[in-house]
């Protein structure tokens, strides 16, 4: 029996099942169960009918130019926006338009390059069953799918005394990087106002001065703008202060005593 691991916390998880009696029935933590699937080279997913999907492929090639083959771009449009996935030479994108599914597919994928674009990650487990893990490129259209479709959003906590946030149309420390930015300015705890503009394409608001709401379309820009929000005030575990994404906790710790 050959075993593959991609992670420590795959390997960990495969050896407690392994521990079992041989031929036992070993039942999955529900957490694993949308994840067990039959071996296959493809990743299915709906696309809601307001989602429209355009596949571009690269220009001709000419003579004596690089050799490097130019990716395709697939174009998400809906009703929040438009955004664009490039596609690597080696993935093979299908749609149907009656049915509303889309796939994606390797060439090869006993290829590493392509099984971790693609996502496979394949463990033997005993009889032997397959579990695999969702695509990288997969992901990544989901998310762009969600976002024009019905967008991504980040709510942001500020835990602590005199604690506040404010979405302003203007800053006094930064310029702004394109007309009509708003920024996000901070107060706490620093002698001044921390002042964040908020990237394209996206929108803050704030429904009480301790909550910071971002709404955009881009699951990615989202994340990164909250978590250079949060890096100003990280939560720390001695008295639970800080600024928490989502739904983020921390354990406290006991006070050191001298």
């Amino acid at each position: 029996m050959v075993i593959k691991f991609r992670s420590m916390a795959t390997k960990r998880l495969t050896s407690s099942l392994l521990r079992r009696l041989p031929g036992q029935i070993l039942p999955l933590p529900d957490y694993l169960v949308p994840a067990l699937s039959t071996a296959s080279s493809s990743r299915h997913f709906s696309i809601p009918p307001e989602v429209n999907l355009k596949l571009l492929e690269p220009p001709p090639k000419r003579k004596l130019v690089s050799r490097v083959e130019s990716p395709r771009v697939l174009e998400i449009e809906g009703p929040l926006g438009k955004l664009s996935l490039e596609m690597a030479p080696y993935l093979t994108f299908e749609h149907d338009e009656s049915t509303r599914k889309a796939s994606i597919s390797v060439q090869d994928r006993n290829e590493r390059q392509q099984r971790a674009m693609w996502g496979a990650c394949v463990i033997f487990l005993i009889d032997p069953k397959i579990l695999t893990s969702t695509g990288t490129t997969r992901a990544y259209l989901n998310n762009y799918v969600m976002g024009v479709s019905e967008g991504h959003t980040a709510i942001l906590r500020l835990v602590g005394v005199g604690y506040r946030a404010t979405v302003e149309p203007s800053a006094v420390t930064v310029q702004p990087e394109y007309p009509g930015q708003h920024f996000v300015s901070l107060k706490v705890g620093y002698s001044h106002p921390i002042e964040l503009g908020v990237p394209p394409g996206m929108k803050a608001s704030t429904p009480q001065p301790t909550l910071i709401l971002l709404e955009g379309v881009d699951k990615e820009v989202v994340m990164q703008f909250a978590a250079k929000i949060r890096k100003w005030r990280r939560p720390e575990p001695y008295k639970g202060k800080g600024i928490f994404v989502n739904g983020e906790t921390i354990k406290l710790k006991a006070k050191k005593i001298k």
